[in-house]
């Protein structure tokens, strides 16, 4: 059995970038073509009307009316294929760096991003691609070819006018480019991450309305989104000054040199015809190269948005999948873990949310923090076998290394040392894919889809039958809501139009749908009421009575049933056994077990 992914054929495939190369250079070769042609209509429209002045014979101007109808007509030819080509390729490349993203993002890691953080590089730096194509690369293309044409013609009509032209042409189209550029990128490299601040601001504002509001805490959060706006706001007030100063002297650069070169014509005896083509050859010369300065300053946050893409990308994988994965063990599956030890690695401070990985939680919760590379290790020296059909709980205090035990199982975090066979196959030998075939369920912190109930079920099951769904939601005790709201019911984004118990408990339903060979259950009775919990612990032992499980609980109700509990405390076993030997035994289960039945009357 293999999981390896299959590529959606709706997605350009990884050698589509190298296809674009074509594409690019027809939308170069079009743009260059639309502006040659604007210049070329303005001088032949220039000489035409000038020499026409003179009352030349009508077959004088014959050659010259023909230009001009040819070149108006092919602008606007060669525009148009310039804007198709030049935007199907920078959206090929858009697509293409998105799913770039997209596939450095599947394997399992924590992010050192936020969420609102993430999602504006997902969407707003992803378009620096489009912009860098589109704003950029084409326009300069074009400009230094329509800026060559240009030279040419003045140098053939008068030498010494095409040098002023150049110098002309070099300051608008080099220097203030270059200009812009170096002002921009002071407020561009400030943007991207103020812009990141204040999406954050405001997903705290729409995700944690509740809370603010119960704390009375919403005028502190509205005054922090108002700064980050405001911070936003003044950098690009100032970044908006960059491109008005770049315009106006652009326009100014334009003036001045078509001046000159009047004047010098004049002054060396030019004709009417040769002036008038010079000034209005050097006059539409400027037109693709005045946007430059425009786009030296786009470049800069082009560049800055591309610079946070590759630190996405950069994020390591949580876990090291092998060159060449072993087979999948077939058969009743024996897990071994032996002296297994994790270590949660540091990662830079995520901008805004909760943890975004299961173990980070528990590093959080044991006050360490996620992943403090030089503090405690979060598993340390557990040994631990499971036979088939095994059914084996692990208790312990929060931050005791429970779920990080799990997400070792799961493959979501490498371990320092130690190691975890199944059927005598070390899983670091194993895809991680397949390992979670084998042995996976219900996590820590369980995600909710945006869609119908019926569609998050079938996230684990996608080929599973009414039947089978219904019997999952009958072991998860949901059934009477399931009958209440209806298959099709839409939930909420992250779930938030369920109860944290209804949650709980639709995410038990699609870890029983999902039914591994080697199931694991993190907490699953969380969030749930005394008697419900009671009633769901209870059925869950009946269901994976006679499979192999591994339970993580703080409810002791009912755990008589398993055949070994693990008592875990600061990431070691500090007891285990059975529960009737654990109750009379001094430590943590006893006195847990005596404060249940305290509380129970």
């Amino acid at each position: 059995m293999s999981t390896t992914r299959q590529r959606d054929p709706r997605v350009a495939a990884p050698g589509e970038g190298g296809r674009m190369g074509p594409r690019l250079l027809w939308a170069v070769l079009a743009g260059a073509a639309a502006e040659l042609a604007g210049i070329g209509l303005t001088a032949s429209a220039a000489w035409m009307i000038t020499r026409a002045a003179e009352q030349p014979p009508l077959a004088a101007l014959s050659v010259a009316i023909v230009a001009v109808r040819a070149f108006a007509t092919s602008k606007g030819v060669f525009r148009y294929a310039e804007r198709l080509t030049g935007h199907d390729v920078a959206l090929r490349a858009q697509a293409a760096t998105r799913e770039r993203l997209y596939q450095s993002l599947i394997p399992p890691k924590r992010p050192a991003h936020g969420g609102a953080d993430l999602l504006s590089r997902m969407v707003d730096d992803t378009d620096a691609v489009q912009d860098l194509l589109v704003r950029c690369l084409l326009p300069a293309t074009a400009a230094l070819i329509t800026a060559l044409a240009a030279f040419a013609i003045a140098l053939a009509v008068h030498p010494a006018a095409a040098l002023v032209l150049l110098a002309g042409l070099a300051v608008a189209g080099v220097l203030l480019p270059a200009a812009t550029v170096a002002a921009a990128r002071r407020w561009s490299a400030r943007i991207a991450p103020a812009r990141a601040a204040l999406a954050a601001r405001v997903a705290d504002l729409v995700h944690g309305s509740a809370d603010l509001a119960a704390y009375g805490a919403e005028d502190r959060a509205l005054a922090d989104a108002g700064a980050a706006d405001a911070d936003l706001s003044t950098l690009e007030r100032r970044q908006a000054r960059v491109h008005a100063a770049a315009l106006a002297a652009g326009v100014l650069v334009q003036g001045l040199t078509v001046a000159a070169i009047v004047l010098l014509a004049q002054n060396t005896g030019a004709d009417t015809v040769a002036t008038a083509v010079l000034a209005l050859t050097a006059l539409v010369s400027f037109e693709p190269v005045l946007p430059l300065a425009a786009a030296g300053e786009r470049y800069a946050g082009i560049a800055a948005a591309l610079r946070r893409l590759k630190e996405v990308e950069a994020v390591p994988a949580a876990v090291t999948e092998p060159a060449a994965p072993a087979p999948v063990p077939d058969g009743p599956l024996t897990v071994e873990i032996d002296d297994l030890v994790v270590r949660h690695t540091r990662l830079a401070p995520q901008v805004a949310g909760a943890p975004a990985h299961p173990a980070d939680a528990e590093a959080h919760a044991a006050g360490r923090g996620a992943g403090s590379a030089n503090g405690a290790a979060a598993v340390d020296g557990v040994s631990l076998t499971l036979t088939p059909g095994r059914r084996v709980a692990l208790v312990g205090p929060s931050g005791a290394g429970k779920s990080t035990l799990l997400a070792a199982l799961m493959r979501l975090v490498e371990p320092e040392s130690g190691t975890i066979r199944v059927n005598g196959v070390d899983i670091t030998a194993l895809d991680s894919d397949d390992v979670r075939t084998l042995m996976t369920g219900l996590t820590q912190d369980p995600y909710i889809f945006q869609t119908t109930l019926r569609d998050n079920l079938r996230l684990a099951g996608p080929g599973s039958s009414e039947e089978e769904r219904e019997r999952a939601v009958r072991r998860a005790r949901l059934e009477r809501w399931v009958a209440r709201v209806g298959w099709d019911a839409e939930l909420g984004e992250d779930g938030r139009t369920v109860s944290g118990g209804q949650l709980q408990r639709l995410a038990l339903a699609r870890a029983l749908l999902y039914d591994p060979p080697v199931l694991l259950l993190d907490e699953p009775a969380e969030a749930l009421d005394e008697v419900t919990a009671d009633e769901l612990m209870r059925d869950l032992l009946d269901v994976t009575h006679g499979r192999t499980t591994l339970l993580v609980t703080h409810r002791l109700k009912g755990l008589e049933q398993v055949d070994e509990i693990v008592v875990l405390e600061q990431g070691r076993i500090v007891q285990r056994g059975h529960h009737d030997d654990l109750v009379r035994e001094p430590g943590y289960y006893r006195d847990l077990w005596q404060s249940e039945a305290l509380i129970s009357g």
